[in-house]
This record gives structure tokens, C-alpha cells and sequence, in this order.
């Protein structure tokens, strides 16, 4: 949890802590469990504070913001994930900028970025964002589309398919955490036996990351514990 007097590395320690324990309890291996540090809104300075205490993944949400950022961070060497919802209009500045993009819900996104990739980047580690919940108002493709998407990604050599992303309804308690992210892991394990590639479960924030890692989340995404409130 964010406290307004801790510094970067002691947020970072902290967040690293929680994941620990939660591995322990779960019995992984924290190596398995990859954190994703939210920077969205956050400037680059903050950025290269978590940069010089070994966080080298970001996840950016808003193209624009992000594009100059990844310019202006360009000699770190930063792995960069596109984690929002993906418009048609900025396919391009994503294929040609990002390492990843995890929110892929949509066979016409699927065919702008593999169009749009470029050929020295090599490919573009795509995951499919899943909409657990049905909810209207947030993006992601229903459980049941997930294989057509996943086989429309496999035909395009410009793009990688490596798993998952959800977004789920925040829940009270433990067990219903532990509930959707078990539904998760289901469709994940689906997808795996299918696409020999797919090797990543994006799921799990601030507030419910022990049960993302309990129920076998491989990336966790974090934002105000490492930045504190944005910028």
C-alpha cells in the first residue's frame, strides 16, 4: 500500500516484498512473476528513479504521452507495454514503438499492427485482453472469441502470441478475487494446450495482486505503490 513518506526504493522494496510472500504462500518461484511498473501520467523522471533500482518493464496506457516518454527514455534500454485500449487511429504509433501490446481484443486491431509493425523490430509480443465480467463500458473480447483472435495473431508473423490480460470488476475478499482469476487461468491453460508460444497471464494489480499469484498470474501490473499519486 502507497505511504506518502516512503521513497521510490522503499515503495519498490515493499511492492517486490508483497510478491515475495505471495509466492511463498502460493508456492512459486517469484523469478516467475514478472512486475509490469504502471507509469502512466507519471514523468520520466519518476520513470528513471525505479530505472536505476533494476525496474526495466513499464506500462503506458495514452500513445501519445507514452511515445515521448519511450523517445526521451530511449537510452535505458526499457521494455514498454501498451496496456490501454487500442483505436484504430494509433495502431501504427504502437507497432512502431512498443515491445508489447496487452490489449488486443479485436481481429481489425490484430491486422493494423501486424500491417503496421515495423521489419527491424521484429515481432510484437501480443496478448488478448479477456472481458471476465460481460461489463459494457470496458474493453476486451468475450471468453468464447479468444481462439479466433489467438489464430488470427498466429498467422501474422509480425506478431507473437504470448496469453492473456484481464482487467476484472474489483471483488471483496480473497476468495472472490482468487474466483475470476481461477476462470482466467481456465482460459489460459485452454489457449497453451493450442499455441506453443503462449507463456504469460497479465493479471493482478495493487489491490488484489496475492490472489492474482495464488491462481498463477505470470506479470503483475502496478501502478500509485511504486509512483505514488499520478502526476
Amino acid at each position: 500500500m502507497y505511504t506518502p513518506n516512503q521513497n521510490p526504493s522503499e515503495r519498490l522494496d515493499a511492492v517486490r516484498q508483497r510478491i515475495h510472500l505471495a509466492c511463498e504462500r502460493a508456492n512459486r518461484s517469484p523469478e516467475g512473476v514478472r512486475l509490469l511498473a504502471v507509469s502512466k501520467t507519471q514523468a520520466p523522471e519518476k520513470i528513471r528513479a525505479l530505472v536505476h533500482l533494476g525496474q526495466k518493464c513499464f506500462g503506458e496506457n495514452y500513445v501519445d504521452e507514452a511515445v515521448a516518454k519511450i523517445e526521451a527514455l530511449a537510452d535505458l534500454g526499457l521494455t514498454w507495454h501498451f496496456i490501454g485500449p487500442v483505436q484504430s487511429n494509433k495502431t501504427r504509433a504502437i507497432a512502431e514503438h512498443f515491445d508489447w501490446v496487452e490489449s488486443v481484443d479485436r481481429a481489425k486491431i490484430v491486422r493494423r499492427l501486424a500491417d503496421q509493425r515495423p521489419a527491424d523490430r521484429g515481432a510484437l509480443n501480443v496478448l488478448i485482453q479477456v472481458n471476465l465480467d460481460g461489463e459494457t463500458q470496458k474493453a476486451g473480447c468475450a471468453p468464447e472469441e479468444i481462439e479466433a483472435l489467438a489464430e488470427a495473431i498466429e498467422a501474422r508473423p509480425e506478431l507473437r502470441l504470448r496469453g492473456l490480460m484481464a482487467i476484472p470488476a474489483p471483488r471483496d475478499g480473497d476468495d472472490e478475487q482468487r474466483a475470476v482469476f481461477a476462470r482466467l487461468k481456465h482460459l489460459f491453460d485452454r489457449l497453451a494446450e493450442r499455441h506453443a508460444s503462449v507463456d504469460t497471464i497479465s493479471a493482478g494489480m495493487s489491490g488484489d495482486l496475492e490472489a492474482a499469484i495464488a491462481e498463477g498470474s505470470t506479470q503483475l501490473r502496478v501502478g500509485t505503490d511504486l509512483f505514488g499519486p499520478r502526476s
